[in-house]
């Protein structure tokens, strides 16, 4: 059976495109989870994934299920009954961290923003010297609204109140530094599909010594069999002991990927990130477009672009699509509507893509009778 799949250019909040050699690692043949070869790869990704955290931590590993299970991992873990939790929530996903923890009987104490705005360092400080604090969580790269936090200076308050702490890095894992063991952090979880440019389907993560304390003192069982911590490491682990078969393609898949980002080398590829972004942001102006984020707080793989009043974005965006042959994103939440999500992840984060989408934009503002200077828009980014 061939599946009617059109080929797109995905510069949208995810998934990224994915390089060849990547799609052909999925063809691997497949060996049992618990084959030597596949436990060599195994043991392979676990240290791949310590070097782009930055961290020494043990227990670093893919989950298997998409960025959103590493969320769900660290959280039924981490959080039990009454433990006072605070979390920065400055978009959707700060969100789903603030809702799980209250399906877990948590206390949230909620620092908040608007969309397209940072979190008050000040407000988060105050918020977890306010009371006997367990955990404190938010997002490094927020996808919804392309904001990039600072996480040194609310990690060393946790820490200074003896709290862990918790980052969602989905967006910024392999487009930007991720340094856990510097940071402070004691959790992090990503997804493979971002700036990893693998398909989605796994989500890379870490637990320091001191979130595997607290796991292991736990007053009750994790309440999910599948994502308890324990269990995982016996997998894992140096025991190997059978807790799920693993998807051993998609291993393969995160395995390529992995060999890819350490083969261009971190410091280039952050710099790739930084110097498309910048591209993009040249061209923007020329088509009458700015940015939401301010630029000292941008995130470089993710731009979220502001839509002139009134303008229809979703049929322009479905335009892109069949026209132009490239899938870019909506807002969500507030944002709806007003504004456009441009990914420059991973394998697409090309200058190729930046005048391919800025070309695609500035066609449809025109067909709305924005005025929009194409030619002026990619010579800008070329600069």
């Amino acid at each position: 059976m061939v599946l009617d799949v059109p080929e797109l250019l995905l510069l949208g909040p995810g998934p990224s495109p994915v390089p060849d050699r990547t799609l052909a690692a999925l063809g691997t043949p497949l060996v049992g989870h618990l084959d030597p070869a596949f436990l060599e790869l195994m043991d392979e990704v676990q240290t791949n994934l310590r070097s782009l955290f930055c961290t020494e931590n043990t227990f670093t590993l893919p989950v298997s299920g998409t960025g959103s299970s590493g969320m769900d991992l660290c959280l039924v873990n981490l959080v039990e009954p009454g433990d006072r939790v605070v979390i920065g929530t400055h978009g959707v996903f700060g969100g789903r961290m603030k809702d799980l923890v209250q399906r877990l009987g948590g206390e949230v104490v909620e620092v908040s923003a608007e969309f397209g705005q940072s979190l008050d360092v000040e407000a988060m400080v105050g918020a977890i010297q306010g009371g006997p604090t367990s955990l404190v969580a938010f997002v490094h790269a927020e996808t919804s609204t392309g904001v990039l936090t600072d996480p040194v200076p609310i990690a060393k308050a946790a820490a200074d109140a003896g709290a862990l702490v918790m980052l969602d890095c989905v967006t910024s894992l392999g487009g930007a530094p991720v340094e856990l063991d510097r940071w402070g952090i004691d959790a992090a979880f990503s997804g493979t599909q971002k700036c990893l440019s693998v398909p989605p389907g796994l989500a890379p993560l870490s637990l320091s010594a001191r979130a595997i304390e607290r796991i292991s003192n736990r007053t009750s069982r994790p309440p999910s069999w599948y994502l308890d911590v324990g269990l995982l490491n016996g997998y894992w682990g140096g025991d190997r002991v059978y807790h799920h078969t693993a998807p051993v393609s998609m291993i393969y898949a995160l395995a390529s990927g992995l060999q890819r980002v350490l083969e261009e080398g971190l410091e280039l590829r952050f710099a790739r990130h930084r110097e498309v972004a910048a591209a993009l942001y040249r061209g923007l102006e020329p088509l009458g477009l700015e940015c939401l984020v301010p630029a000292a707080e941008r995130t470089p793989m993710l731009t979220t672009v502001v839509l002139p009043e009134g303008f229809d974005e979703v049929t322009a965006r479905r335009t892109i699509r069949d026209q132009h042959r490239i899938e870019i994103g909506g807002g969500l939440g507030s944002l709806k509507g007003r504004v456009w999500r441009i990914g420059l992840m991973g394998h697409g984060a090309q200058m190729t893509s930046v005048t391919r989408v800025l070309t695609a934009m500035g066609d449809v503002l025109r067909e709305a009778g924005h005025p929009a200077d194409v030619p002026a828009a990619t010579a800008a980014a070329r600069t």
